[in-house]
This record gives C-alpha cells, sequence and structure tokens, in this order.
C-alpha cells in the first residue's frame, strides 16, 4: 500500500472533531478573559481560575469532594437533556423543546412523588413517559402536518412551564414558592444512593441517576451506530422521500424520533429533582437553562453520545464555576457568557474540520509532485 494512501489519525473524525473542540474552548476562554479584562482588570485572572477551578476552590479535601458530586449530579441531567438534542439531531430534527420537555419531566416526577406518594421508580417513570409524550405532539405535526419542529417546540416550551407551575401549586409549601422536599413528604421518592454518596464525602445527593446517565449515553450511541432501528432512524433524517422509497415508515420514525428525544430529558429531569437537590417554584417565569444548556454540550461534544459525556461536565463545570468569582467585581453569570462564547464558536467545528482537510490534501498533492519528479 502507498504510504500515502494510509488512514493517519490527523485525518480521522473524530479526532478532528476533539481539536476542534478543543480550540473552542480555549477561543472561548481567552474571549472572556478579555471581556474581564474590560470590565474589571483587576481581578480578571483570578476570576478565570475560579471559574475553572469550581470545587476545587474548598481548601479541605473533603469538601472539594463533596462539590464535586454536586457537580456530578447537575451535569448527569444535562447531559440527558444533551442525549435529546442530539439524538433528534441525528435524526435531521432540531429539538429545541428539550427544556420544556424537561420541565414536563419535573412536573410529574414530583407530582407521583408528592401528591401521589409512589417510589421514585414511578415517578421517574412518569418522568420519561410524561416528557415522550410531549416530543411526540411536535412529532406528529412534523410528520403529519410538516410543521416546524423549531416553532412547535418553542410553542410547548410555554405550555409545559405555566401547566408545570399550575400542576405543582398543589404541592407548594405554604410560606414559599417552592415545592415541598421530597426528603419530608415522602422519602420513597429519593432516588436510592446504593453506596455512591459515600465516595463524596457522604453527599446524599449522589445517587443511582448517576451511572445511569452514562449507561443513557451507552445505549443511545449504540441505537444509533449498532441497530437497524438507528439506521432507518439516520435514513430517515437524511431523505425522508427516499426512505419511504425504501420502504421505511417515515412518519413512524419521525414521531419516535421525538417521543425518545423527549423521554431522555424527561429522564434528565427525573434522576435530576428525585436526588432532592433542590425544589421547583411554582413561580417560575423563566424555562430552565438546562434543556438550551443541552444543545451547547451536544454540539460542544461533536454530536457524539460519548462525546457529550464529557462535553456535558464541562458545561455545567464552568458554570457552577461563576458562583465562586468575586461578587464585587463580576457577577456569577459571567460563567455563562463564557459558555454562550464556546458555544457560539461551536458552530466553526465544521469549517475547521474542512479546512484542515483542504490543508492536508494541498500538503499530500505538493508532497507526491516532489516525489514524481524526484
Amino acid at each position: 500500500m502507498n504510504k500515502q494512501n494510509k488512514p493517519t489519525l490527523i485525518r480521522n473524525s473524530g479526532f478532528q472533531t476533539i481539536i476542534g473542540s478543543l480550540l473552542c474552548i480555549l477561543i472561548g476562554l481567552l474571549t472572556g478573559y478579555l471581556v474581564l479584562l474590560v470590565i474589571n482588570p483587576g481581578g480578571a485572572g483570578k476570576a478565570v481560575i475560579a471559574i475553572l477551578k469550581n470545587f476545587m476552590y474548598y481548601p479541605s479535601a473533603a469538601a472539594a469532594k463533596m462539590y464535586f458530586g454536586t457537580t456530578l449530579v447537575k451535569a448527569s441531567a444535562l447531559l440527558m437533556c444533551s442525549l435529546s438534542v442530539l439524538f433528534a439531531w441525528k435524526v435531521g430534527l432540531f429539538n429545541i423543546g428539550a427544556a420544556g420537555q424537561y420541565v414536563i419531566g419535573v412536573g410529574a416526577c414530583l407530582y407521583f412523588g408528592l401528591k401521589l406518594h409512589m417510589p421514585w421508580y414511578v415517578c421517574l417513570a412518569a418522568a420519561v413517559i410524561a416528557a415522550a409524550a410531549v416530543g411526540a405532539v411536535s412529532g406528529v405535526l412534523k410528520a403529519y402536518f410538516n410543521v416546524n419542529e423549531v416553532i412547535s417546540c418553542i410553542m410547548l416550551n410555554w405550555i409545559g412551564l405555566y401547566s408545570v407551575n399550575m400542576l405543582l401549586s398543589q404541592v407548594k409549601e405554604q410560606s414559599t414558592p417552592y415545592t415541598r422536599p421530597l426528603s419530608s413528604v415522602n422519602k420513597g421518592a429519593l432516588l436510592p444512593n446504593a453506596g455512591l454518596d459515600a465516595l463524596f464525602t457522604d453527599n446524599q445527593f449522589v445517587t443511582i441517576g448517576l451511572p445511569l446517565a452514562v449507561v443513557m449515553a451507552l445505549i443511545v450511541w449504540v441505537v444509533l451506530e449498532k441497530t437497524k432501528f438507528g439506521y432507518e432512524l439516520k435514513a430517515t433524517g437524511m431523505n425522508k422521500n427516499a426512505a419511504k422509497y425504501c420502504g421505511m415508515r417515515e412518519k413512524r420514525n419521525i414521531i419516535l424520533t421525538m417521543m425518545i428525544a423527549g423521554g431522555l430529558a424527561g429522564f434528565g429531569a427525573g434522576i435530576f429533582y428525585l436526588t432532592g437537590i433542590e425544589q421547583w417554584m411554582v413561580q417560575q417565569t423563566a424555562v430552565p437553562a438546562m434543556g438550551f444548556n443541552g444543545i451547547a454540550a451536544a454540539f460542544l461534544g461533536g454530536s457524539n453520545p460519548i462525546g457529550v459525556v464529557f462535553s456535558s461536565y464541562f458545561i455545567q463545570h464552568i458554570t457552577s464555576g461563576g458562583t465562586y468569582v468575586d461578587k464585587t467585581m463580576y457577577c456569577s453569570q459571567i460563567s455563562d457568557l463564557i459558555s454562550a462564547f464556546i458555544i457560539y464558536l461551536c458552530g466553526f467545528v465544521l469549517f475547521f474540520k474542512v479546512w484542515l482537510n483542504r490543508y492536508l490534501d494541498k500538503k499530500e498533492e505538493k508532497h507526491s509532485q516532489k516525489g514524481g519528479a524526484a
């Protein structure tokens, strides 16, 4: 075989995506640092370090380990939202409704836990089924009426938010706008720890939801890459008319895709709120950022189920790290700004890969010309 025809690491699409994503992160951090310099040059360096350190900000190893566990819990929910976006994207659909589906999942699991006093596995199943049903609505509108999924998802985001607010007002605390804590109302609705809490200085919020999220990422990868079902879904996304011509049920595939995407977002809501780490505020007027951050993690991870495991953690790491910046100089949302820069730059990963391949082609062509002349 000609040496030049041998595949090289730098030609590998996955490797190129990793390099492109790392460049996005680096440029995003540098851009964020420049913004910090403009706001207040005195503490810019310390602020960036604080954002990157996150839980390592604590001098005590025990405290750092405990807050590391909390970051992982939040990252696991973000991972499920990113898988929701990714799954639909692989089938040619943009599931911007992951945020609303996540909200529906929250409403279902908390209502079943606080009002109906169901065990955790019933609450988790309710979150998945309810969110999948909302995803199916967008799928039906897309499949049978050609309604753009972005439009229907955005509308359903707000319908879901205010519906959940009304539903959970039935389980609200008397003196606060928050729902009653699961730990005092129904401990059976809390996800079991299975000994994982001991690994993070008895952090009670670290539950089986953490490994379940990673397992789910592996399942999504297997379904999309190694099964006939996944192949049919991706074929439908590439060209639904061609898929129909080949005998595939393209309408069913579109609906199933949005159902699965919704179910994944609902699963993320369940494994997060069923830890007891947060209570829902029934007067909430904005859709939680978790679903929208899932879009960022999906593209930063190169639209790969394994890649988003790491990108989801990174996005959550720097988002949580924003709470440690000096509040007298900067607001905690500065980490969201840096995340936004990185997200924006993720759109250039494809251009980076195209540029790199063209550069390598020209380099190999020149090399071959020199070899031929010799």
